[in-house]
């Protein structure tokens, strides 16, 4: 079995070496294509949101809550509300509405 552990630990790390020293040595100019620095510049956001979301509605009690409190969040970050505020208010709707749907 622990000779296996060091396989395991030799494939990921020529996995990480590979992703990241791949494109260092293929891309040598700057991208020129609209498509896809538009798909480099999005993929952080994407992948904080695919990590976040599901994050935030399984975190509390309730699916329900969580959901609530995300929606809270979108719409008060959405009219120009700071991180305080936003996230003042999402703990708040998390707490009012599990008071009211968990008995």
């Amino acid at each position: 079995m622990s000779g296996n552990v060091w396989i395991y630990i030799a494939v990921m790390a020529a996995v990480s070496f590979a992703v990241r020293v791949l494109p260092l040595t293929l891309i040598r100019g700057q991208i020129r294509n609209r498509f896809v620095r538009s798909f480099l510049y999005y993929v952080p956001y994407v992948t904080l949101a695919v990590m976040t979301f599901p994050a935030i509605v399984e975190a509390t009690q309730s699916p329900v809550a969580g959901a609530l409190a995300l929606v809270v969040g979108v719409v008060l970050a959405w009219l120009g509300a700071g991180l305080f505020p936003v996230s003042v208010c999402c703990c708040l709707t998390v707490l009012l509405a599990e008071l009211l749907l968990v008995h």
